[in-house]
């Protein structure tokens, strides 16, 4: 199937932003970091909830979910940002509840391997040498593994792998795969590689329709793999966009990018970026679901913390001499600038989250403008790509 391209239909909308200075940079760091400082008596041993409910998140354990490492990952971007030693302690002090969580199984029968032990254990491990962190993070690689069907070629997303009604995958998965591309790299099996790679491919031949949006989910015959349908989970209907399923699929193409250099996997993240922000509303940060592009639908400020971590990261890789460029770079201004002069929890001392007005799941009612770990954890991250020389953790 030929995806369209759509370009950016208002290039205008995305003009240089000059409003966002170092300076400013340096005063939403500051104001993220004393949101940390204030949590890191309560979440040392325990971990914010997927969720707040009333701007608040609860304490809970590394038992279930599969939100815990974008906490984890938080603090190790606070102690590359300030070198600050605080963070490390608490960081390194939270590795063997992970250890303890793949090796007794709990709360792990699902894809999300890479959300929980990427930014958590990689993390510890690229910049710390931590080895309890490098081998829970290649155990966490091969439960992954064993949710991969050969007929289809995918990595199942949820529910007991032999069920046949839960054959499929979904959009957020391009975001776990680099887990086995890490793996492979540091264990030198090639099986890791080639089942992450099979998995984006199936993905990305599946899930983009033509006019480059996604489906959240999709299904693949359980008697011959074959490829269904769409569906949703998360969105308004099957045939909308979600958009943090969007922004999954922008990231997640450009970390299958970075070790593969398949061009098809950077011609993909530009049609769906341009999908994506040409239905930005005007202060830059995304509906939760893209067919609203005005009106009193509630926001999901992180589904546009995640796009703009995949343009910053893809700006790395295009080619000076494309016009889009330009566009992007200014886009991902914009945007970081929105979401801390608009979303941010400066303003909300009650409120010991990052970023305020985003969605967790409209349609089961959960987690509706609230703060979400994840929008926060990557609020900072594009806050790290701004300041310093980030480098990846998977």
């Amino acid at each position: 199937m030929k995806i369209i391209d759509e370009g950016i239909k208002n290039p205008a909308k995305y003009g240089p932003c000059p409003e966002l200075t170092e300076a400013k940079l340096r005063e939403a760091l500051d104001e993220a970091l004393k949101k940390i400082d204030a949590n890191l008596e309560v979440f040392s041993d325990k971990f914010p909830s997927h969720n707040s409910t009333n701007n608040v998140y609860e304490a809970v354990e590394n038992t279930g979910g599969w939100n815990q490492g974008f906490w984890t990952g938080i603090l190790w971007l606070a102690y590359e940002l300030t070198g600050d030693e605080k963070y490390r302690k608490v960081a390194e002090g939270q590795i063997p509840s992970y250890a303890k969580r793949i090796k007794e199984k709990l709360g792990v029968n699902h894809h999300d391997m890479g959300f929980l032990y990427i930014p958590s254990c990689v993390a510890a491990y690229k910049l710390t040498g931590n080895e309890e962190a490098k081998e829970a993070a290649i155990l966490a690689a091969d439960n992954l593994m064993t949710r991969y069907h050969e007929k289809g070629r995918f990595i199942q997303a949820w529910g007991n792998i032999d069920d046949k009604a839960s054959r499929r995958l979904i959009i957020d998965c391009l975001m776990n795969i680099p887990l086995l591309f890490w793996a492979s790299e540091v264990t030198g099996e090639q099986k890791y590689h080639d089942v992450a790679y099979d998995h984006f491919l199936a993905t990305t031949n599946n899930i983009i329709r033509e006019d480059a949006s996604t489906y959240h989910t999709f299904y693949f015959n359980p008697e011959t793999g074959e490829p269904e349908m769409g569906k949703t989970a998360q969105g308004y209907s099957d045939d909308s966009c979600w958009s943090r399923g969007q922004a999954w699929g922008m990231y997640g193409h450009m970390l299958t990018y970075i070790y593969k250099k398949n061009p098809q996997a950077l011609e993909a993240f530009k049609k769906t970026t341009n999908y994506f922000l040409n239905r930005m509303p005007e202060d830059y940060v995304a509906y939760w679901d893209l067919i609203f592009t005005d009106g009193d639908e509630e926001r999901d400020s992180s589904a546009s913390a995640i796009g703009v971590c995949g343009i910053l990261e893809a700006l790395k890789w295009m080619d000076d001499s494309d016009p889009l460029k330009e566009i992007y770079d200014n886009a991902s201004k914009h945007i970081v600038l929105s979401l801390y002069e608009n979303y941010s929890t400066k303003d909300t001392p009650e409120s010991n989250g990052l970023l305020l007005h985003a969605v967790y799941g409209k349609p089961q009612k959960n987690g509706v403008d609230e703060c979400n770990i994840w929008g926060d954890y990557y609020y900072m991250e594009a806050l790290a790509r701004m300041l310093m020389d980030w480098k990846l953790y998977s």
